[in-house]
């Protein structure tokens, strides 16, 4: 039998996947726990942003993440907890992260391990999530991000932090331990000292990316539960699901629109270059789903505007600036075509809107 072959044979995925913009409601194990702790109602609080109460029950169901955010932003005013996104996770352990994390348990060394959770978070938790590992001469580096700009998300970057630091402690035991963490997140200088605390490391605040950093030699460290055979055929399960799970065009080209738009460097002839197609190819197999770049710009304008008058103060010419519009009145006609409102309008009573 070659090296890549495996005795089983998929058609597909033995359980649905998450699509763009979703993840797996299993992010909110223990969530009920702690609101009761703090005399508050999960449910309500889930209703309260789209979000079905039974998936407190349901951890392989499938809600969109920019709900998850939502909820956990609000927790932590509600809760006036600005940690709120630590604490839960201490509440959770890494089988949060499903199959991915007994892939990482049954691999052979901590290298290995954390090359599972890059390759297949993405796959099996979140295509939004955006993990990378970068090996220096003396520290590697566990790098993540989102790929699409969901506003504030400083709690849900909190909570990916302590799951991470939590799987990477269980598969590289009591001789791993981290060297520092670097944050992309806007915490009180004094939540930093608690912060330190929690993780047991040094913090930097407000960096450019989020990271955990560890004495490069770790990545050799062989893992205790180590099994040849579980990951052999959960690490070729999952190859195989990686390659079935090919997003189409629009959602591939979406995801491109939602993170070029902030960073000004949305155009179709970019979105083009970095999907590998020409710029006819692209407007081709868009029109096959009836659809058009322009289409797509448009829909994701509107969403980010919405998250950024809402979970934002940013001024509204840096809204139109981020959403590539020259000037703020520009911005504004687009606004009230989409909502029926100014930009004004729907910040002041608080997001909602005829739209």
């Amino acid at each position: 039998m070659d090296e890549h072959e495996y005795f089983f044979g998929l058609e597909g995925p033995l359980d649905a996947i998450p699509a763009s913009g979703q993840m797996r409601a299993a992010n909110l194990t223990g969530f009920s726990d702690y609101a009761r702790i703090r005399g508050s109602d999960a449910h309500r609080i889930l209703e309260r942003h789209g979000l079905e109460p039974r998936t407190l029950v349901d951890p392989d169901s499938h809600i969109g993440c920019q709900q998850v955010v939502d909820v956990f932003e609000y927790c932590s005013t509600l809760f006036d907890d600005p940690l709120f996104g630590l604490r839960l996770a201490h509440l959770q352990d890494p089988d949060v992260f499903g199959c991915v994390t007994a892939l990482c348990r049954a691999a052979p060394d901590l290298r290995s391990a954390v090359g599972c959770l890059v390759d297949y978070i993405p796959i099996v938790h979140s295509p939004e999530a955006d993990l990378e590992l970068v090996e220096g001469l003396d520290t590697a580096e566990l790098r993540w991000n989102v790929r699409t700009d969901m506003g504030v998300n400083d709690q849900a970057n909190y909570q990916a932090l302590m799951l991470m630091l939590k799987l990477l402690r269980t598969v590289g035991g009591n001789s791993f331990k981290p060297a520092y963490v670097h944050l992309a997140v806007d915490a009180r200088p004094r939540d930093v000292p608690e912060i330190e605390g929690l993780v047991a490391c040094h913090v930097l605040n407000r960096a450019e990316r989020n990271a955990i950093g560890f004495p490069v030699q770790a990545l050799d460290q062989p893992i205790a539960s180590a099994n040849r055979l579980i990951f052999r055929l959960l690490g070729g399960y999952l190859a195989r699901v990686k390659l079935v799970n090919r997003a189409n065009i629009v959602e591939r080209t979406a995801s491109y629109v939602r993170g070029a738009l902030p960073a000004g460097t949305c155009s179709i002839e970019r979105c083009a270059e970095k999907l590998g197609l020409s710029v006819r190819t692209l407007q081709a197999r868009l029109a096959v789903h009836d659809i058009s770049f322009s289409d797509l710009v448009e829909a994701q304008r509107e969403n980010l505007a919405r998250i950024y008058l809402k979970q934002t103060r940013m001024p509204l010419d840096e809204v139109a600036e981020r959403l590539g519009y020259g000037e703020q009145t520009s911005f504004g006609r687009a606004f009230k075509r989409w909502t029926g409102t100014t930009p004004r309008k729907f910040r002041a009573v608080g997001g909602s809107s005829n739209g």
